[in-house]
Formats: structure tokens, C-alpha cells, sequence
């Protein structure tokens, strides 16, 4: 198994879980050499991959199969109705598995449960949080003193480096190929993009199924990647068998991106409901949505039937289904257990 390093060649070390690298950066005319940390460095795992946080999908069950087959899972805070059950779920992932474990925090005003989402956070000490949709600030400036790493989701240049200079540890370039919330630039160009003007890791989000896609993503310079919708059909995610069947019968020509789920862009899978309600908001939505006055709560009401309506359809069998996934449901083919689906991941075919 040949995995390559941030500039295409041929990186031995991997196999030792050392994936340090090295990149040069031109800067104010000055050559500079920088040490370019692998993911697998930076949270000590097996191999450079983050099962990445999916709304209502993500689950103890499924970070703890992920951290025991030697890559790191994420949950979003929200998957958690109490903090009691959010507190008891990190504590679980924490008896059965040595790998890390992610957070994924939404940081803008649509998640009024962000500040106590932070605080059980840095009490529980997580390895690393995940922020989405907002400002990183506050989460870094709690972080920092406890160790706990940042990781930003950005899809452009001007934020990547935003966040970089509030200290966060790593972006994740998030690409128009992701899953969920997706970015507007194809990974070819996001990622050299940021690994070019930033001085910290790239992990890259979307676009990698298989082998050869992974490889493409850290021969771009990525230093790891976030990977969802090969995961919904896993043994482990307790979303409904239809939910599950959905994502092997169909492929990437039918993703479609929606504005009607959380008011944010979003993919979901073109089932005949998706098609008959349509995926753009409409007219009145999208006027409440731009009042100065009320827009906050727009939004805010916009994505909590969004997220109920996502929740209906994750565990429940009916007409009116809203399925999230990406494009690389394309390599989908049967459910299987976690531990199957990273070994085809990481191996060479």
C-alpha cells in the first residue's frame, strides 16, 4: 500500500503512522521551509481519514468502530436532544475506543445550544472540535488553553485565512464534490488554493469513495481528508434500512443541492418527493430570509423544521423522504460494517 505525499511522491513513512512531510512556501520573497504535519501526526491515528460529522447520521457506535479501525470520528453536538445524553456519549466513546474523538459544533446564530455545546466540550476534554456556518472565535479562545484542537470548515481563501488568524489548527477545504453543506470550488483548485497561503494543515472534505480518490486529495497537498456518505451505509449508523438501501441504489448523478432543507445549500439524494416539493426555497422564504429585522429568526426557524423534517426522514420509512449525501454514494454498494469500509478505503485495489 503506497500512500503519497503533499507533492505526489512517494511518502515510506506512512506506515510508521508518521506522516510528516515537508512544503515550501514563497513568502514576501522569502523561501521558507515549513513543516507539514499529516493528519495522522497531528491526532496519532492509523490512517489520515476523519469520519466526518453528519447531522442526525453520526453516532457513538459508529466513532467507536471508526477510532478501533484506525481512523477518527466526529459527531455533530446536535445529534444529542440533553446534554446529559452528549455527556454519556463521550464518556462511551471514551471507555471502548483509544482513538480521538471530534466534535462537530455549529457556530452560528441558527444553534442556540452552541455555547453550552462548547462548554461540555472543553469540561470533557474532546480531542477536537469541528466548527461550521460561523465564527470560530470563541471556540478557539476557549480551546486553546486546554489543548483541544480547531478545525475550521472554510470553502474559499478569505475565510481559510480568517481562521487562521484567530489560531485555529487546520481548515478543512471543504469542496464542491462534499456532502451536506458543500463548497462552490472543485478540490483541484481549493486545495493547492489554501496549502499555497496558509501556514496550516489542509484537510480536504469531499470527493474521496474510494483508494484512488484519497490519494488524489493528499498527492493535492492535503495533509488528510473528512469523508461521510461512504459511512451512512454502515452497520453501525442507526438510520433507517431505507435510509441505508437509498445510498447503494443510487449514485452520484443524483445528488442535488437544496435550499429547502436548513435554508443553506445542501446535497440530498433526488428522490421522487425531493423532485416533487422542488429544491429552492420559495419566493416568501427567500424575502423573510433578507429582512434586516426578522432574518435572524428566519433562519433560525428555517433550519429547525429543515433539521425535524431530515429527522423524520433519517428513521422513519415514508413517502416523504429528505436523504443528505454526497456524490460518492457512487461507491456504495451493500451495507457493511465500519471496519470493512475503511479497508477498502485505505487499500489498493
Amino acid at each position: 500500500m503506497k500512500f503519497l505525499g503533499s507533492h505526489g511522491h512517494e511518502d515510506h513513512s506512512f506506515r510508521r503512522n508518521d506522516f510528516q512531510t515537508n512544503i515550501y512556501l514563497y513568502r514576501s520573497r522569502t523561501f521558507v521551509m515549513m513543516a507539514n504535519k499529516s493528519l495522522s501526526e497531528i491526532l496519532g491515528i492509523q490512517y489520515p481519514i476523519i469520519m466526518a460529522p453528519m447531522f442526525l447520521v453520526s453516532n457513538a457506535k459508529m466513532l467507536i468502530a471508526a477510532g478501533n479501525a484506525g481512523i477518527t470520528g466526529a459527531v455533530p453536538a446536535l445529534n444529542y436532544r440533553t446534554d446529559e445524553e452528549f455527556r454519556a456519549a463521550i464518556t462511551e466513546i471514551r471507555s471502548k475506543t483509544k482513538g480521538p474523538i471530534g466534535i462537530n459544533i455549529i457556530v452560528n446564530k441558527s444553534n442556540p445550544k452552541a455555547a453550552q455545546h462548547l462548554k461540555t466540550c472543553v469540561e470533557m476534554k474532546v480531542d477536537y472540535i469541528i466548527t461550521s456556518l460561523g465564527s470560530p472565535e470563541e471556540v478557539i479562545r476557549q480551546c486553546k488553553p486546554h489543548g483541544i484542537k480547531v478545525f475550521c470548515d472554510v470553502v474559499d481563501l478569505v475565510y481559510a485565512k480568517k481562521v487562521e488568524s484567530l489560531g485555529a489548527d487546520a481548515v478543512i477545504a471543504v469542496n464542491n464534490q462534499a456532502g451536506g453543506h458543500a463548497g462552490n470550488l472543485a478540490p483541484e483548485e481549493l486545495i493547492p488554493l489554501l496549502v499555497k497561503n496558509c501556514n496550516i494543515p489542509v484537510i480536504s472534505a469531499g470527493g474521496v469513495g474510494n483508494y484512488a480518490e484519497l490519494q488524489k486529495m493528499l498527492s493535492l497537498g492535503a495533509c488528510g481528508v473528512s469523508v461521510g456518505s461512504l459511512f451512512i451505509a454502515s452497520d453501525e449508523s442507526d438510520v433507517s434500512k431505507e435510509y441505508k438501501q437509498a445510498c447503494v441504489d443510487y449514485g452520484a448523478k443524483d445528488i442535488v443541492m437544496s435550499t429547502k432543507v436548513s435554508g443553506t445549500p445542501c446535497t440530498v439524494i433526488n428522490t421522487p418527493y425531493v423532485q416533487k416539493i422542488g429544491t429552492k426555497q420559495s419566493w416568501l422564504e427567500r424575502v423573510l430570509s433578507k429582512n434586516k429585522r426578522i432574518k435572524k429568526w428566519v433562519k433560525m426557524l428555517t433550519f429547525v423544521r429543515g433539521m425535524k423534517s431530515l429527522e423524520q426522514s433519517a428513521f422513519g420509512a415514508s413517502y416523504k423522504t429528505v436523504w443528505c449525501a454526497g456524490p460518492t454514494i457512487e461507491n456504495v454498494k451493500a451495507i457493511r460494517p465500519i471496519a470493512e469500509i475503511v479497508k477498502d478505503l485505505v487499500s489498493q485495489k
